[in-house]
Order: structure tokens, then sequence, then C-alpha cells
């Protein structure tokens, strides 16, 4: 569970998109549920790394004996909203062997001659492993809507097909993490502005990132049409406050560690007999 001296309520119910859920509504640079403020979350993200740390571990051990569960964390947001905060400071936190990073760049030609989850199934995690999603099977709906590569009758085969395999997933064993990291306009420009001061990260700005600014209305409302459709109770969204980094991954970080805590992990027991082997231990 969270940390009741600083959570009021645990974000992954509080961000959870459900009825009703209005994208425009919801607040850029808040800390929802937080009573503490940066240094609190600094503090915060260190003590919950180390629960982080075990449970992704028992998860990665009970796959080595028959265990089938995984987690799928999908990471979505405009530019600079902090994906890759998320993977460093939160992912980045746990053992990288029990971890399965991707990073979906636009589609190769091969990629573009299959149907859009073909690349996408193929990076799914396996038993035990903790699979994150920097860009997922979503910019096929939310990036095709906002440029009309996609018509209306499409779409919807595309929004149906993403719910038919997020429920296949959890299924089969894999906990899928939905999240969107909101950032405000105001906020985007900012770091946008601070990457071109620092030389040290102008290797992170694109100049796509500025054309596809100019399209922030029609993203929102491609986001907003994207939870309407595939918000399901299997595979919920979940809407993060970005403007504040030490806020969302914080916030994400307890996302993930109530999605770990629900699944009874447990630690799996040798096969073997350990009074032998501590008596060969012993004698050696």
């Amino acid at each position: 569970m969270a940390d009741k001296k600083l959570f009021a309520q645990n974000p992954a119910g509080l961000l959870r998109v459900g009825e009703g859920f209005r994208l425009a509504d919801q607040p850029t640079n808040a800390a929802p549920g937080f009573s503490g403020g940066k240094s609190d979350g600094g503090t915060a993200l260190a003590a919950r790394s180390g629960v982080l740390s075990v449970l992704q571990e028992q998860l990665f051990a009970e796959s080595r004996y028959g265990g089938t569960k995984s987690v799928l964390l999908v990471l979505q947001a405009m530019d600079t909203a902090g994906k890759g905060g998320i993977v460093g400071h939160v992912v980045g936190s746990v053992d990288p062997q029990g971890v399965a990073l991707k990073a979906f760049k636009a589609p190769t030609d091969e990629e573009k001659s299959h149907d859009f989850l073909w690349r996408i199934r193929k990076a799914v995690p396996a038993a035990g492993m903790f699979g994150v999603f920097d860009r997922s099977h979503y910019e096929d709906v939310l990036i095709h809507r906002v440029h009309g590569w996609a018509d209306a009758a499409e779409l919807e085969r595309r929004y149906a097909a993403i719910n038919d395999f997020e429920a296949e997933l959890v299924a089969n064993g894999t906990t899928v993490v939905k999240v969107m990291l909101n950032i405000s306009p105001e906020e985007q420009k900012a770091r946008l502005t601070a990457r071109l001061a620092d030389p040290s990260k102008h290797w992170k700005y694109s100049t796509s990132d500025l054309d596809e600014r100019a399209y922030w209305p029609k993203y929102m409302d491609a986001y907003q049409a994207a939870f309407e459709q595939t918000s399901t109770p299997a595979a919920p969204w979940h809407v993060v406050p970005a403007d504040k980094k030490w806020y969302a991954r914080l916030a994400v970080q307890e996302i993930v560690v109530e999605a770990l805590s629900k699944l009874n992990l447990q630690w799996p027991k040798g096969d073997f007999d350990l009074a032998a082997e501590q008596a060969r231990v012993a004698a050696c």
C-alpha cells in the first residue's frame, strides 16, 4: 500500500480513468493525493524503490519455478512529458535482467506491411518479466486520428483490436498498467527551451516535436477518444499530472507497486532438500 503519511489516497485509484472522465478537466501541475512537497517526494521515491525492487524480484523468481505472471507498463505522453524519467527513476530501480523495455519508433516498411499489432505482439513481456512500452500500439490510434491517416471505421476497428489484444494478455497472466503523463503546453515549451539551452540535451531535441505541438488540441481529443474506447476494467488507463516530474515518477511508481502487490507474489521454495544442502555447505 502507499505510504499513509504522504498519500491520502492511493494514486492507482485516484488517477484511474472512469466513467465520465474528461481529460480537459484534469490538472497538470497538481499532486493529487500527496501531502508532501518535492523533497518529500524524492524521499518517498527512494524508500518505495526498495519495495518495488523486491516485488519485481519475486515476479522474476516465480517464473523460474513455473509462474506465468508478468506486468506490462504502457507509457504514453506528448513529447518532453517525462517518459524517460519514469524509465530511469522508476523502472531503473529494479534488477535489469527482469526488465523488457521497448521504445516504439515510427514503423519500418516491414512493420507497415503487417497489421499494426504485429510488431507489438513480438514485444510483449514473457512470464516473470516487467515489460515497459515507451510509446506503444496507441500511437496507431493517436497520431493516425490527429493526421487523418485512418478513417473513422478503421479507428473503430483498431480500438476493438486493442481491447481484444489487452484482454488476451490479461487472460494469459499479464497485468496491463496504462499511464498517460499529462503535461501542459506551457510546461512543454519550458522543457523544449531548456533543451535548446543545454548542449548536452541537444540530442534529445527533435524538430518534429515542435511540428506535433501545433496539433495539441487534436492530440487531446485523440487521447480522450482513446480513453473512452479502451479504458476497460481489465486494462484501465491512469492519467498522471506531469508538470511536476517528481510527482509523476512517484505516482507511477505507486501505481506499479499496487499492481504487483495484487499479484500475491511469493518466494518460490527451492527444489532441494534444505537440511541436506545446509550440511553439504557446512562440510565443504
